[in-house]
């Protein structure tokens, strides 16, 4: 495994890491045996929002005898009310959900304080101006977090992060999709070659490109979220460039980004961590992406569902990006499959108790039209009782 240094926060962290977020749901048992296989295949760093009190408790137990080896990535902002996962930015809620971080991982410190999933003006705002930003800075003082960072989505959102002057670490969604610009690559073959970020960035988007020059030149470190883009580029089907891309491919494509240090991969099995951590042995030809990039037409995932609940909470109790992720496995205009008919059913809450709120759409980070696809999934899985 190979070690990078997380800009200027000195945090070494392993080059793959675990995002831990699709945990959550699984018996203690299986958590376990995850965390065992990412730690004996020299992952060292964990990124941990969920709020859901069982998976927090579970990767503490994991973690039993063991957390002075690992980094803990852990959020200021993500709550757990009603029996759902949603987003404070009140900063008494905050010092509540991170209390309750600390206990349920058996921990009195941790590596990176997050400010969780900040993606418009206004919430950053309200971090900055609200008190919850002063009470990050008070426990770094008090040496209870070691570092402050910040998650999102939107690179002007990472800029004013890094104006602030008090964020060391991003956590950024990166992958081609998401970077490129939606006319074209441009010139594809500098775009991939390191010198490239020597000079202004060709094909990609200009935001994105300043906000990797600015976190290289601030020395900024970057954690990865969404390589895979939630499976989105690993079938020629869902991915936006009509082509196939490999994990090891996505993972290498975000790696050599400027500034990044460590690609938190999301897994649900020991198997699945295993082929992560295969990237550490791939040849040069596994990890190539410009080959694929470079003969196939630009797209945009704008709309597409990532699978991220930042849409959460919702009022009906629907878990959006399971029926998000249970209509994508249909093909349009056919019969869901019998399994994933079943899935469906045994969903708690169906599409069809969608109250057309549009709250959801306010939080979801990728423009996704969620009340017409819920309407969608009603028609297409049928009105269930």
């Amino acid at each position: 495994m190979i070690y990078k240094t997380l800009g200027r926060s000195g945090l070494q962290a392993s080059e793959i890491g675990l995002g831990c977020e699709h945990l959550e749901g699984l018996d203690a048992k299986t958590i376990h045996q995850v965390v065992d296989t990412a730690l004996e295949g020299g992952v060292n760093i964990l990124d941990v929002f969920m709020s859901e009190p069982n998976v927090r408790r579970d990767i503490g137990l994991a973690l039993k005898g063991r957390r002075d080896k690992v980094l803990i990535q852990g959020h200021f902002g993500a709550r757990w009310k009603d029996g759902q996962y949603g987003r404070t930015r009140e900063r008494k809620e905050t010092q509540f959900f991170f209390e309750d971080l600390l206990h349920r991982l058996d921990t009195d410190y941790i590596d990176i304080g997050m400010f969780h999933c900040v993606d418009t003006d206004q919430e950053f705002d309200q971090i900055f101006s609200g008190g919850t930003a002063d009470y990050a800075q008070k426990l770094k003082q008090q040496g209870t977090v070691r570092t402050i960072g910040i998650s999102t989505h939107d690179p002007h959102i990472g800029l004013r992060a890094i104006e602030s002057g008090i964020v060391d670490v991003i956590l950024f969604s990166i992958n081609p999709a998401y970077d490129l610009l939606p006319d074209g690559l441009g010139s594809t073959a500098p775009l991939f070659d390191p010198v490239t970020y020597q000079q202004p960035l060709l094909g990609m988007h200009p935001l994105r490109a300043r906000f990797y020059e600015t976190c290289q030149r601030e020395n900024i470190g970057i954690t990865v979220m969404k390589s895979l883009a939630a499976g989105a580029l690993l079938t020629a089907q869902r991915s936006p460039f009509g082509v196939a891309l490999s994990p090891i491919q996505c993972i290498h494509y975000a790696m050599d980004r400027p500034a990044v240090g460590s690609v938190l991969v999301g897994v649900r099995t020991p198997e699945e961590m295993t082929e992560a951590l295969r990237y550490e042995t791939a040849s040069p030809e596994e990890k190539d992406y410009s080959v694929v990039l470079a003969s196939t037409p630009q797209f945009s995932l704008k709309g597409k569902c990532m699978y991220c609940n930042h849409c959460l909470p919702c009022p009906s109790h629907i878990n959006i990006a399971q029926v998000h992720k249970l209509l994508d496995l249909v093909e349009e205009g056919q019969t869901p499959p019998p399994t994933v008919q079943a899935h469906y059913e045994e969903l708690g809450v169906h599409a069809s108790q969608c109250i057309s709120c549009r709250a959801c759409e306010s939080r979801c980070p990728f423009g996704v039209n969620v009340t017409e696809n819920m309407a969608r999934a009603k028609e297409v899985f049928g009105k269930i009782e």
